[in-house]
């Protein structure tokens, strides 16, 4: 049997896996947006009032503190990385069923996230 005629059978479980990562990072995201959301409410922050620009050094102190900026901030980040892991995952599924097709558009995919995060940040 070539393996073009064998079936794959490794492929539905790593597609699982993947779906498995997207939705565990986005309930981790959901969650973390909520928790942002509810200490807002707590301390009379009004959700239209704005807020604070990113900074990543902040954002460890933001936690610790228990500030809302910082759960709301890691939400947004958690939900940005959500697609970038799958498709990071992807390739190295793909890389491990060799399948070079597919690792390639899973490569070039995140050479257009990446340039696309580099450009926004030399806008800024």
């Amino acid at each position: 049997m070539t393996t073009i005629d064998r079936p794959d059978t490794a492929r539905p479980t790593f597609e699982r896996a993947l779906g498995r990562l997207l939705i565990g990072l986005t309930y981790v995201a959901v969650a973390l947006l909520a928790i942002g959301v509810a200490l807002m409410t707590a301390q009379g922050i009004s959700p239209l009032s704005g807020g604070p620009r990113f900074d990543a050094s902040r954002l460890p102190a933001d936690l610790a503190a228990a500030a809302p900026a910082g759960f709301l901030w890691l939400g947004l980040l958690a939900i940005i990385a959500a697609p970038i892991s799958r498709v990071a995952a992807a390739a190295i599924g793909y890389a491990r069923t060799s399948d070079r097709a597919m690792v390639w558009v899973a490569i070039a995919i995140l050479v257009v996230i990446a340039a696309s995060i580099a450009s926004a940040v030399i806008a800024s």
